[in-house]
């Protein structure tokens, strides 16, 4: 069962998305978010362009408070297929008047639910 509508998922993408495009973007530098661009042959620049174009029907999960950061606003999960592999993307719009943020960008480690596909 998804935490979000559709309509709260678009909402948020919308927003997101406008941040980006002002703010940018910052990446978590996890082992798995650095080994998943090697793994699926793609460059820190195809990883921006494939969050870029994150829709609802890529949602499964959010949003959440950060178990490590209380403060932080509330970590969004997606998901897509990138050459035949099921990628797990945690993002969150960052604090007021600062980036936006990747926390993972890595080959999934279970199947993933799209309640909106």
């Amino acid at each position: 069962m998804p935490n979000s509508t559709k309509e709260q998922v678009e909402s948020f993408l919308n927003d997101f998305q406008t941040k980006l495009s002002i703010f940018n973007i910052f990446f978590l530098n996890r082992y798995k978010n650095i080994q998943a661009l090697i793994d699926l042959e793609i460059t820190a620049e195809d990883r921006l362009e494939f969050i870029k174009n994150i829709k609802p029907e890529n949602y499964f999960n959010g949003p959440n408070l950060d178990a490590y950061d209380p403060d932080s606003p509330a970590n969004w999960e997606f998901g897509m297929i990138l050459k035949e592999h099921e990628v797990y993307i945690k993002i969150n719009p960052g604090k007021p008047n600062k980036s936006v943020m990747c926390i993972s960008f890595h080959i999934a480690e279970q199947e993933i639910y799209y309640p909106f596909k």
